[in-house]
């Protein structure tokens, strides 16, 4: 007999239906479905100071943009690049170029000069928008640079005729981090923004909501594009120096911020700047959702005292995203990602495309072009697409299980999935129990190989400020990983590292961990600090 909840997440699921019209424009159904004096942005900027952005503002701003790209020679299916920061006119700035039918190629401004150059090079995009001041990002550029401060977009026509594009003309391209060997571009269609409806059905974004993300939009446009396409307004918030969670905290409480979107980073740093944060900054928080990392139950049980509200985890891969996720009106179980976006077709596979056993480690798979947000493949690499787009399913590379309910249950990567004794050990668990220590700021554990055992553990540990590492510590961590985790999946190496090797968006990389020098004896505790 069905339980209430799977009752209501079969509800979510049966209903669901892919509405994707033959021509479809990204630009033209975010911007322009919206009334001229509606609410787009709430800018909070130590740079551009404080105001409110309409829809009309951006809707011509947008449309300058375009008609300079046009005047400069772009036709569909060029690339420009735009290379911004958070600014008021960065939106217009995506939305321009897909007017004009070109192929936006989003740049982070968290990239130094060299992957810069890379992506300019491997994306052949003849124009660059950008701040004048980031012009030696791309010194050796041969392309056209297009100044987003210069009189020429200021005194551009706002009156422009939106190139037609089909839903599947390529409209995006965004570059993996690299982190092993060249970095890859991902090409999506005008078509992927209808395929995030984690927007819809995570966050439940309606008109009128105040929405919040956290991150660079360079490294996911459906943060931006999503929620201001459903009718919310986007909080951006561009403080002086780096992150800072207490004056974050404060302007999402001033602005009444309904929905965010955060990550277990952000949330650790905000758990510890700001222990308090529920009693210092009220907010009026309907919807928070957190990706990018696996969410540990500890950040749940914290926030949720806080503010009342239960985090809900979503995952996806870089190349396909969401696949998995949670909803505000279905229970939550801590530490699992949730079930099946609705419209999403996902499996746990084994090495032969067969769907194992509840319970049985497996790897997480989408049935390929089954949903919008399916992508048109890799740039200028059709036997990487074909591998990974063409077949009948696309491969995550990553390891779970699911329960009898059908929730999904993260282990890693298939790299990062360790294999000591024969049992499968998967690190983010481990991870969040030796995180639990005090003195602990951050950890990572990856297998390092061992002749009796295939593989032992090994956690790497940041620690605190003020604290060192040394054998008591060592030996306190395996005793509490004992208790709280397993007697046999414990680290039986642990090194102190005085920083984590970590991508722009705050994830560790393992891969540059596991090609750090090991030399394998018995295995021991290693106390030094490195």
């Amino acid at each position: 007999m069905k339980t209430a909840t799977q009752d209501r997440y079969a509800e979510l699921r049966n209903s669901h239906r892919w509405e994707v019209p033959e021509l479809y424009n990204m630009a033209v159904d975010v911007a322009d479905r919206h009334p001229r004096d509606k609410r787009a942005l709430i800018l909070e900027s130590a740079v551009e100071g404080q105001r409110e952005v309409t829809w009309g503002e951006i809707q011509d701003r947008s449309r300058q943009i375009a008609a300079t790209l046009q005047k400069a020679g772009i036709k569909k299916g060029d690339r420009v690049a735009v290379l911004l920061p958070q600014r008021s006119d960065t939106p217009a700035a995506y939305l321009g170029v897909l007017r004009t039918g070109a192929i936006l190629v989003t740049m982070s401004l968290l990239w130094a000069a060299e992957p810069i150059r890379f992506r300019l090079e491997d994306s052949g995009a003849s124009v660059i928008i950008a701040e004048k001041s980031a012009k030696h990002l791309f010194a050796d550029y041969d392309g056209t640079f297009i100044d987003i401060d210069s009189p020429e977009i200021k005194e551009a026509t706002t009156e422009f005729q939106d190139v037609e594009t089909r839903a599947d003309d390529p409209a995006l391209i965004f570059y993996t981090s690299g982190t092993t060997g060249r970095a890859k571009g991902i090409v999506h269609a005008h078509r992927t923004l209808l395929g995030h409806n984690e927007f819809e059905y995570c966050h439940q974004i309606g008109d009128g909501d105040v929405f919040y993300g956290a991150g660079d939009w360079a490294w996911s446009l459906a943060k931006l594009m999503g929620p201001l396409r459903l009718g919310a307004t986007h909080l951006v918030f561009r403080p002086n120096g780096g992150f800072d969670p207490a004056a974050l905290l404060d302007s999402m409480s001033r602005h009444r911020v309904t929905s965010a979107l955060v990550n277990p980073t952000f949330l650790r740093k905000m758990r510890e700047d700001v222990p308090d944060a529920g009693t210092r900054f009220p907010l009026s928080l309907r919807t928070v959702c957190s990706s990018n990392e696996p969410l540990t139950p500890d950040l749940i049980t914290w926030f949720e005292s806080q503010y009342g509200v239960t985090l809900l985890d979503y995952y996806g891969s870089t190349e396909s995203y969401p696949l998995l996720g949670n909803y505000p009106d279905v229970p939550v179980k801590p530490g699992s990602m949730g079930r099946p976006l609705p419209g999403w077709e996902v499996r746990l596979l084994d090495d032969n495309e067969q769907e194992v056993a509840v319970g049985e480690t497996g790897e997480i798979c989408l049935r390929a072009r089954s949903n919008p947000q399916f992508p048109l493949g890799y740039w200028n690499m059709p036997e990487a697409s074909a591998i990974a787009f063409g077949g009948g399913w696309y491969h995550t590379k990553d390891q779970a299980y699911a329960d009898d309910d059908g929730y999904f249950w993260f282990l890693g990567r298939t790299d990062d999935v360790i294999k000591t004794s024969g049992y499968r050990v998967g690190p983010y668990e481990l991870e969040a129990v030796i995180r639990e220590l005090d003195p602990v700021r951050d950890v990572s554990v990856t297998g390092v190989p061992d002749e009796l055992r295939g593989q032992s553990i090994k956690a790497w540990i940041e620690l605190m400020p003020g604290h060192a590492g040394g054998a008591e510590l060592s030996e306190t961590i395996v005793a509490h990983v004992k208790e709280n985790f397993s007697r046999f999946a414990y680290p039986r190496f642990i090194e102190y590292v005085s920083a984590l090797p970590k991508s722009a968006t705050g994830k560790v990389q393992r891969a540059q961990l596991r090609e750090l020098p090991h030399v394998v004896a018995s295995p021991r505790l290693e106390g030094q600090q490195s």
